[in-house]
């Protein structure tokens, strides 16, 4: 069975899919950062850098039969997260040169003619009237679509994201059960011991040092303004719940320790392994991790998408 990454960032997506026995044949990114992560995980995939704008479907046919396509197109258009979001959710889709990205991951899928596509963004797209545009462009390919709203927590994800998977097949994977932050990263060694990939220190200003060593469970230090209200940032963890949303711009303190999370902690917290290493600056690598598909969720939204596929053949 195998697969094509659209928007594939740095591979939290196809590793899911791997780790359930799919064969992902190519992957699109064109950030640099990503794309060097993604192929030194996925050493046998190829990874071409390249504008999704500019890729003909025949370059990705040509390295097999393609039954899936999985990918994250951007969110920035659509989440409420962004101060900067459109005003009209149609400008969001069809004039955003951003948010138009979502629309040349359909015209992939529609040229391509998988059997089964699973994109996935913020849930923003479940709701009307971005849900009947979309709709609307994917049946001019002949694809009816379903809309299915996800919780990474429930699928053994220490940290809540909320998600909408856009398929042509309705995915409902059978919930796995909580894993708190104690469980995610209270064994670890300390940072910059040596001991794993991604796992040095956060720099932070003195003032902000401070300021954090009065933080109690669950506080934040900051709050930033999006489209939908306020967004805090710098949140203490409690170690017996669930971490935050898992965003690329935002930063973790340590449940007991006066610091901000390292990347693997971070990386942790999404359900990556800790073989899987980043490549980048700092940022770029905090960015690939919170930008990206849990693994454990790509997993059980995998095992799913198997199950159709098997009853088809």
């Amino acid at each position: 069975m195998n697969v094509v990454d659209l928007f594939a960032g740095g591979g939290g997506f196809a590793l899911g899919f791997r780790q359930a026995g799919f064969r992902i044949l190519t992957a699109v990114e064109i950030d640099r950062d990503a794309a060097r992560t993604y192929s030194f995980n996925h050493p046998d995939v190829v990874v071409l850098q390249e504008d999704i704008r500019d890729v003909d479907y025949k370059d990705l046919e040509a390295w097999g039969k393609v039954d899936v396509v999985i990918g994250s197109p951007p969110c920035e258009p659509f989440t409420a997260a962004n101060p900067n979001r459109m005003d009209d959710p149609a400008d969001r889709l069809y004039v955003d040169p951003a948010g138009q990205l979502t629309l040349e991951f359909i015209r992939l899928v529609g040229e391509l003619g998988p059997k089964i596509f699973v994109m996935e963004n913020v849930a923003a797209l479940a709701e009307e009237p971005l849900r009947t545009y979309l709709e609307k462009e994917f049946k001019r390919w002949g694809y009816e679509v379903y809309f299915n709203v996800l919780h990474a927590e429930d699928y053994g994800v220490p940290s809540r994201r909320r998600r909408v998977f856009v398929s042509n097949v309705e995915i409902r994977p059978s919930k796995t059960g909580v894993v708190t932050v104690r469980k995610a990263i209270y064994s670890m060694p300390p940072p910059d011991s040596g001991l794993l990939p991604n796992h040095e220190s956060v720099a932070i200003s003195p003032r902000k040092q401070e300021r954090i060593m009065r933080l109690r469970p669950g506080e934040a230090l900051m709050k930033y303004r999006g489209a939908g209200g306020f967004y805090e940032n710098y949140i203490r963890l409690v170690w017996d719940d669930v971490a935050p949303t898992v965003m690329g711009s935002r930063r973790f303190v340590h449940p007991e320790e006066h610091r901000v999370l390292t990347v693997r902690e971070q990386a942790r917290l999404m359900g990556y392994p800790d073989y899987y290493v980043f490549f980048g600056s700092k940022d770029s690598q905090f960015n690939q991790v919170g930008e990206s598909v849990p693994p454990p969720l790509a997993y059980a939204i995998a095992v799913e998408v198997k199950k159709y596929l098997e009853r088809r053949e």
